[in-house]
């Protein structure tokens, strides 16, 4: 459906600048490059539940950065968050005739995953908004900081979805993918607000964003160890293994924080230089409080929009990719080259 959008704004006789897709652009850090290549010689295979430096590194960073003590039984390595996310649903048993409650506006995938494991999807940004007698509901995701619109849950509000997931028997899974992107909110994992008792709830973290590992295809899940464990005895047998010399990667890169900073300041730079330039051409910016999108309007259908910038070399994604509410928004993602987001804030200007 974008294609048509994509080709006009590749006539633009710049070039074309693709703000539709949140893919890392800038280089895998180079203390995970190394690491990586150290480990290069692995002709076995890897261990489902992670090399006991890599769960010591996650069990590490979750401590620095989510105030959680965890035990290694209550973390799990993924190949990448967007495989667990369209799995998840299926690896805990939802059923045909269950309920997974997902946000209102959100990643497509929670959808998709509800329905490969044949469960009806309820759309909520409360547990106020969720139809009561609706069925049993077997899990609800929350997304936190949010794609696409940037929304940032406060403690209160996770901690309310915990107590309501409890009381109906369901798994609470928390996507926080874009947790490191606090620009103007500062981000809190789910793990925060349960008091030590992580019963019933799942935390999913990926490094594509704060690492730019995007192509090591590199995340994990940390919670209720009851759960992980559960999962990792589907994913043993179901061949769900990340590769050796990536989790020897992913346990470099989360013992370092300073790459994760800079890569920070580098976008919070092209984010204020493209929020500026499209307030001035008359754009509205909601919510992007963080994350890696801005989430703008010209109070018009997203499609009319899509063109417009399209007519300008410049691609984005509309908002009814995220949900059937989400009608008069665009996307526009932080993630080109400097390069490319100065010709963009030139075209807006």
């Amino acid at each position: 459906m974008l294609e048509p959008a994509k080709l006009r704004a590749a006539a633009h006789p710049d070039g074309i600048v693709d703000l539709s897709v949140g893919t890392p652009v800038d280089p895998v850090p180079a203390v995970v490059r190394q690491a990586l290549a150290d480990a290069a010689n692995a002709p076995g295979y890897p261990a489902t539940a992670g090399t006991p430096r890599l769960r010591a590194a996650i069990v590490g960073y979750l401590s620095r950065r989510c105030g959680v003590r965890l035990g290694e039984e209550s973390v799990l390595p993924t190949i990448g968050s967007k495989e667990l996310v369209a799995s998840l649903p299926s690896q805990l048993g939802v059923r045909p005739g269950d309920i997974v409650v997902i946000p209102t506006i959100c990643y497509p995938t929670y959808e998709v995953g509800a329905r490969l494991a044949g469960a009806t999807v309820v759309r909520a940004d409360t547990p106020d908004d969720v139809p009561a007698g609706a069925g049993p509901v077997r899990l609800v995701w929350v997304n936190s900081p949010a794609n696409p619109h940037g929304r940032v849950l406060p403690p209160t509000a996770l901690g309310e979805w915990v107590s309501w997931a409890r009381a109906q028997g369901a798994v609470l899974a928390s996507d926080e993918c874009y947790l490191e992107l606090g620009f103007d909110a500062s981000p809190t994992s789910v793990l925060s607000v349960c008091d030590g008792a992580y019963d019933g709830v799942l935390a999913v973290h990926s490094l594509s964003k704060r690492s730019n590992l995007a192509g090591y295809r590199a995340g994990f899940v940390a919670g209720d160890p009851s759960l992980v464990q559960e999962l990792l005895a589907v994913r043993k047998h179901s061949g769900l293994m990340v590769p050796g010399p990536v989790q020897a990667a992913m346990a470099a890169a989360l013992d370092d924080e300073a790459h994760a900073d800079a890569q920070r300041a580098v976008y919070r730079a092209r984010r204020a230089a493209l929020w500026s330039a499209l307030v001035a051409a008359g754009f509205s910016i909601d919510h992007s409080q963080a994350g890696l999108y801005l989430w703008a309007t010209r109070g018009e259908e997203c499609w009319s929009t899509v063109d417009w910038l399209a007519s300008r070399g410049i691609l984005v994604a509309p908002g009814v990719f995220y949900g059937p509410t989400a009608g008069r928004h665009v996307r526009i993602a932080l993630t080109a080259t400097d390069e490319r987001i100065a010709a963009a804030v030139a075209r807006l200007s």
